[in-house]
Formats: C-alpha cells, sequence, structure tokens
C-alpha cells in the first residue's frame, strides 16, 4: 500500500468508526471543514488533557486561560495580521484550481529528496551489509547531481521567501516544469497574495456594525491577558500563560483532510522571560516539546527538527517539530522566540503599559516570549496516522487495528458477554458499572466474540474483557490485549488496577 494509498483508507476508516465526518455532509459538506464523531471527540479531548496537564500540573510557573474568540480589531493591527497575514497564490487556467505557490515548490523538493532516498536504498540493496551510507551520498553520481538541483532550487526559493518576491515563485514554478496535479499544465497565473482572515460584523443595527474578525491564532489573546494574569496571580518572570482553543483561518488551499482547514483548534502557550535570555529559553522549550512528544511511544525516528531560514516579523528564532505523516514529514508543532514584538506592539496602540517589574534587577522592561504552538488537529491526524494498521495472522486472516497509545484511547474497555442469555449480560454489566466510574468503557453483546474483538480492534480499545459462564462461578473474566491479543484470567477485584495501569494520563505524565 502507498503513502497516498494508506491516506485515503485511513480517512475511510475515521468515517466508518466514528472518529471524523465531513461536516454538513447531508448538503454535500462544506470544503475543509471537518466534525468530530463520538470516538473522534474522546481521542481529542484525550490529547488536549495530555497537553493541558504537561503544561499547568507539571510546571508550577505556567497557568492557563480561555480567552474569547472576538477581540478588538486593533489586536489584529498590532500583530501585524492585518498588514502581513497572506499567503501566496498561483492558480492553473486551465484546471481553473488555486494553490499555493510556496506549497507547490516545498512538494517539489521533496520530491527531489524522495530521489535521492531511493537511490540510497538501491545502493544499499547493491552493496548489503558493507554499504556506507554516508560515502554513498558523497560519491554517487545520480545522488550529487539531484542534491545540487535540490540546493540551486531551494536557494532560490529562500531569497524568494525573504524577499517577497511573488514574480520569482512563479518563475521557479515555471523553470522547474511544475504542473498542475490536475489538468497536467504549466499554464499558471501571476502569484499574488490573499489575506487570511475571517471578518464578520459586530453590532447590531448597520449604523452600529464595525468590522472584526475571527481570531486566526490563539496567541493574541494571550497577549493582551498578559498584565492581568501576572497581576491577579502574582507572576514572576519566567511564568508562562496556556491556551487551548479554536481559530480560523480563510485556507484558499486546504488540503489532506484535517491537516489544513479553515476552523482549528490551537494549544498555545507563551512563556515571558527577561530579555537576553530567550535562547536559552528556547532552546529549553526545544527539548521539552520534542520530550512530551517522543513520551506517546510513536517512534524518534517519526520526528525532526526543520529550523526555519526565513523569520516570522516577529521572530528571532524558530523552528518546527515535523513529523513523518502518510505525505511525508510535515509541520506538527512550531516553537518561536518572539522577542517583545507582540507585547511591545500592544502597548504602543492600546497606550496601556504592560512592563514588567523585576524585583531582582529593580528594572522595568517589557518581557521576551518563547512560545509553542500545537495544531490539535494535526496531533489527532499524527495520532491516528502512526497508530493504523493492518496485520496478517497465523490463521491467514487480517485485522485492522488502532495501536493508539493506551491513555489517549478513546474507548478503555470494551465488556463482551460471551453470549446473551444464561445470566452472563446480567454479570457483565455489573462489571460495567463498577468500572464505568473510572474509564470510558463500552458494553457490546452483538455477533460473535471475534466480530466484537475486531471492532474493538479497529478503534483502538486496549482491553476486551469477556464474561464467560465460568465468570458465573471464579468471579473471573478474560482479559485480551489489543496489541498482542494475549488472553489473561483475572479476577473481577483485580480489573480496575490492571486497566489503570495502562491507561491512566498520570503514569505517562510520570515519564516527562
Amino acid at each position: 500500500m502507498t503513502q497516498e494509498e494508506l491516506f485515503k483508507v485511513l480517512v475511510a476508516h475515521c468515517k466508518e468508526y466514528g472518529y471524523i465526518f465531513p461536516s454538513s455532509e447531508i448538503y454535500d459538506g462544506l470544503a475543509a471543514v471537518y466534525d468530530y464523531g463520538q470516538l473522534g471527540v474522546e481521542l481529542k479531548n484525550n490529547i488536549k488533557q495530555y497537553w493541558w496537564q504537561a503544561m499547568t500540573r507539571l510546571n508550577e510557573n505556567i497557568v492557563g486561560i480561555d480567552a474569547a474568540i472576538f477581540m478588538h480589531p486593533k489586536t489584529w493591527v498590532a500583530s501585524g495580521h492585518v498588514a502581513a497575514f497572506n499567503d501566496p497564490l498561483i492558480d492553473n487556467k486551465d484546471s481553473k484550481k488555486r494553490y499555493r505557490a510556496d506549497v507547490l515548490i516545498e512538494d517539489y523538493l521533496s520530491k527531489i529528496e524522495d530521489k535521492i532516498n531511493k537511490e540510497v536504498e538501491k545502493g544499499r540493496k547493491k552493496f548489503g551489509e558493507s554499504f556506507d551510507e554516508q560515502k554513498f551520498r558523497e560519491t554517487n553520481p545520480n545522488v550529487l547531481r539531484e542534491k545540487a538541483h535540490y540546493e540551486q532550487v531551494h536557494n532560490r526559493y529562500v531569497a524568494a521567501e525573504q524577499a517577497n518576491d511573488l514574480a520569482e515563485y512563479k518563475q521557479i514554478i515555471l523553470d522547474c516544469g511544475i504542473v498542475c496535479p490536475l489538468s497536467g499544465t504549466k499554464n499558471w497565473t501571476d502569484v499574488r497574495q490573499f489575506n487570511l482572515m475571517f471578518s464578520t460584523q459586530f453590532g447590531s443595527t448597520g449604523d452600529d456594525t464595525s468590522t472584526v474578525y475571527l481570531r486566526p491564532e490563539t496567541a493574541q489573546g494571550i497577549f493582551v491577558d498578559y498584565i492581568n494574569v501576572q497581576k491577579t496571580g502574582r507572576m514572576k518572570i519566567p511564568f508562562g500563560i496556556a491556551q487551548i482553543g479554536k481559530a480560523f483561518r480563510n485556507e484558499v488551499v486546504a488540503r489532506q483532510f484535517i491537516f489544513r482547514m479553515r476552523e482549528f483548534e490551537q494549544m498555545e502557550m507563551e512563556f515571558f522571560v527577561r530579555p537576553g535570555t530567550e535562547m536559552e529559553w528556547f532552546r529549553n522549550w526545544k527539548e521539552n516539546r520534542m520530550k512530551w512528544h517522543v513520551n506517546l511511544g510513536m517512534g524518534e525516528e517519526n520526528y525532526r527538527f526543520h529550523d526555519h531560514e526565513k523569520l516570522a516579523h516577529y521572530a528571532n528564532a524558530a523552528t518546527d517539530i515535523e513529523f513523518r505523516f502518510p505525505f511525508g514529514f510535515k509541520e506538527l508543532e512550531g516553537i518561536h522566540s518572539r522577542t517583545d514584538f507582540d507585547l511591545g506592539n500592544h502597548q504602543k496602540l492600546s497606550g496601556k503599559k504592560l512592563q514588567y517589574f523585576d524585583p531582582e534587577t529593580n528594572d522595568s522592561y517589557v518581557p521576551y516570549c518563547v512560545e509553542t504552538s500545537i495544531g490539535v488537529d494535526r496531533m489527532f491526524l499524527a495520532v491516528l496516522s502512526n497508530s493504523y494498521k493492518v496485520e496478517t495472522l497465523e490463521n491467514g486472516e487480517t485485522r485492522t487495528l488502532l495501536s493508539l497509545p493506551a491513555p489517549l484511547a478513546p474507548v478503555k474497555a470494551a465488556v463482551l458477554p460471551l453470549v446473551k442469555k444464561d445470566g452472563l449480560p446480567e454479570f457483565a454489566q455489573k462489571v460495567m458499572n463498577e468500572l464505568k466510574y473510572d474509564f470510558n468503557c463500552q458494553y457490546d453483546e452483538k455477533d460473535s466474540i471475534g466480530k466484537r474483538y475486531r471492532r474493538q480492534d479497529a478503534i483502538g480499545t486496549p482491553f476486551c474483557i469477556t464474561i464467560d459462564h465460568e465468570s458465573l462461578n471464579d468471579n473471573c473474566v478474560t482479559v485480551r490485549e489489543r496489541d498482542t491479543m494475549a488472553q489473561t484470567r483475572v479476577p473481577v477485584a483485580e480489573l480496575r488496577a490492571l486497566i489503570d495501569s495502562k491507561v491512566n494520563l498520570t503514569n505517562l505524565l510520570r515519564n516527562l
């Protein structure tokens, strides 16, 4: 199965099992807008809890807020979004489809990287154990040719980004022979900028209304509340403010399922520090956030840092944590040193003092800020795509499995009476009543036990608890573990402790 095929299967799996539905589907949907189903919302909430508790419970100097989506229009002037929150767009005249010019070039560069990696794999197969990958990359003519081409295109692309040279974007696309994925032609329009903010009217009457924006990020709510939190919480530098909330971007080229949407959710933390210490804290949070991701057990090799060559207008350092999605390594989380850009601009435009008096230096200053920002939806997609597996069993049958990290799994245990008679459903219901106050459990008595196991595998349930006739005599049940399919006889009195040892979020947090 190719990566593209895997992605299509994953999207279908999400709908079939109640993870994600197209929004307004009975009206043929709304492009790049999705609803989280009954299992999706549980997984999403578990991801948010893992982040929230890691931030606010494990760090005594980080607190949380929940700022409003609507903000005063001047907020977005101060933040630079009104003037600079744009994407470079290009249209294909034949297909009438619109694309982000930078994404077309980045995809082209990714294809060059794929060619290089394929050459390396061919070399590995040819030379076997004696293969020296570093030497191969430094001497193989095919690799060197592709590497030189990559660097030439990449350097032009970086220069165009830094200069905001829209004409050069188009010229790179033409020189590289990049075609429209639909029409297959190179009949491109000029590149132009498009502002990504949604606007709406605020007020009850026509004369009274004013234009406001749906927030394109949650960070500004933290910045405008910074002084309130600092004073009421008696916070001392360094300290952080965390927030989880919805943001909205008018993505013209929304794509790849929930990876890029118009309505999405962010988990952001702004960490306020003394000027001059920001790079130390930037490195600290890089390490901290990577540890948080790897702690889920989804494979350290599936993550990498990507340092920004072109910095945003507010930053003096920036890096992405990229994850290996089915469509390649893409940004999962951003870590940025935002300097005093945001607080400084809000102080200027509002006329309100946003300085911090530092008792250690006996000085007042506008703090610098280090930001960590992760998309809940992208994190959801990373967890789901990494967990999806199709396994061939010893008897030749296959099973579809979501090997979700157990603390994040929507359903922690399924309670299954072997048959729907002989008092087994009643016993099973008693087990449900024992567990439901501590864990999200499912009760299922429909179909054969084998089919029920397969259903629970497909939704990622870590444990299946089967009640059989012997259970009525020995007060024990059979516990089936999802990933190994191993079955163990366990007294009902020990069930809670067994499940808790694997699914309790606190155990995950203790490893950080």
